[in-house]
């Protein structure tokens, strides 16, 4: 809800929120995300991520997570299971938590919106850095393909 819609004319929490999921209107152009959310995003903080399974139940996994200022980026390999459910289903959620505090976190509800092996390998190596302070030490073989997947938010709740 708008402040101009607030009775008291107040802010929420909500005002800044991407659309909802089920928003009655058509969608709208991705928007830049919050600087405190893009700070998360950037940092080295543990990020899990949750796919819908072909029967409908949910997949989570662990991953480092990135942003370009407006989509959620996460790098992964083909053929993973995530990969293979977001291909059938874009839909994903994705909750990162500050790491030296942990009740600090944002969830992010959206939908895929790219799957891209373009600039992935140099992306993993970046994230390393971030992550390991070092080079990717390339865990499953230097043969993997690595991808990119671009998430756009359709809802976002932070806490902390």
């Amino acid at each position: 809800m708008s402040p101009a819609h607030r009775p008291d004319g107040r802010r929420s929490p909500e005002d800044d929120r991407p659309p909802q999921e089920d928003a009655p209107h058509a969608p709208e152009a991705p928007r830049r995300l919050p600087d405190d959310v893009v700070a998360l995003l950037r940092g080295p903080n543990p990020c899990f991520v949750a796919t819908v399974m072909p029967d409908g139940s949910p997949q989570t996994t662990e991953t480092w997570v990135d942003t370009d200022g407006t989509h959620v980026v996460i790098n992964t390999v083909e053929g993973f299971q995530k990969v293979r459910n977001l291909r059938r289903d874009p839909r994903i959620s994705v909750a990162v938590a500050e790491a030296g505090r942990p009740s600090r976190y944002v969830a992010v509800r959206g939908r895929v919106v790219d799957i891209t092996p373009d600039g992935a390998t140099e992306h993993i190596e970046h994230l390393s850095r971030r992550y390991l302070g070092g080079p990717y030490p390339w865990f499953g073989g230097r043969e993997q393909t690595r991808l990119i997947l671009r998430i756009v938010p359709t809802a976002l709740h932070r806490q902390g």
